[in-house]
C-alpha cells in the first residue's frame, strides 16, 4: 500500500473536525465531505481488518490492494459523485450464547467496509463530546468489557444491587423500518 497515509495524520484533521464540534455546539455540519480524499480512504484502508470475512463479491483485502491506487481513486470518485451504491451484504446466520438458536449478521464488501471506516473516522470526532461518560456503545476506546467493569465498580461501591440482562427478540426485525429511516432522517 505505497502511499498510505499513517493514521496520526488522519487524527489532525480529526482533531479539526472535533474543535469545530466543541466550538459550535448548536450547528449541524452539513459540509464535511472534503475531508474524506485519497489519503484518508488509504489510511482508514490501513484501519480496516484484513482477516475479517469476505462480502458478497468474494474480495479480500489482499485483492482490494493488488490494485490500490485504481480502487481508492475509483472508491473516491463513486463516493464524492454520489454514484457509490453500498453492495447487499452477504447475509450468515451465527450461535447465540444459548447455543439453540441463531442471529443474521451481515457482511459488507471490503470495499464497503473502507468506505464505513472512513465514515466513522469523519463522523467520531463530530459526536464524542456529546456523549456522556457513561456511554460505551461503539466508542473509540470503549468496549463492553469496559462498561462490565463501570458496573461492577459501581455496584461495589453501593455495596449491590441489581443487574438485569434482558433481550428483545427479534427487535430489528419487528421495528417499523420507515417510521426509523423517517427519525434517521429528522
Amino acid at each position: 500500500m505505497a502511499g498510505a497515509q499513517e493514521p496520526e495524520v488522519m487524527s489532525t484533521k480529526q482533531l479539526r473536525i472535533a474543535a469545530l464540534a466543541e466550538r459550535f455546539p448548536q450547528r449541524a455540519f452539513t459540509s464535511l465531505a472534503h475531508y474524506i480524499d485519497a489519503q484518508w480512504l488509504k489510511t482508514a484502508t490501513l484501519m480496516t481488518r484484513r482477516d475479517g470475512a469476505v462480502g458478497i463479491d468474494g474480495q479480500t483485502a489482499d485483492d482490494f490492494v493488488r490494485d490500490f491506487e485504481a480502487n481508492i481513486q475509483r472508491l473516491l470518485e463513486d463516493a464524492k459523485s454520489g454514484r457509490y451504491k453500498a453492495p447487499p451484504v452477504r447475509r450468515i446466520h451465527i450461535p447465540k450464547g444459548d447455543g439453540r438458536s441463531t442471529r443474521p449478521i451481515g457482511i459488507p464488501t471490503f470495499e464497503d467496509k473502507v468506505l464505513q471506516r472512513a465514515v466513522v473516522a469523519l463522523l467520531e470526532p463530530l459526536y464524542e463530546h456529546d456523549f456522556l461518560d457513561c456511554s460505551y456503545g461503539f466508542r473509540l476506546g470503549r468496549s463492553a468489557h469496559h462498561a462490565v467493569k463501570a458496573v461492577w465498580e459501581g455496584l461495589s461501591s453501593m455495596s449491590g444491587g441489581w443487574v438485569i440482562d434482558l433481550d428483545i427478540k427479534a427487535f430489528f426485525d419487528t421495528i417499523d423500518h420507515q417510521h426509523l429511516r423517517d427519525f434517521l432522517q429528522q
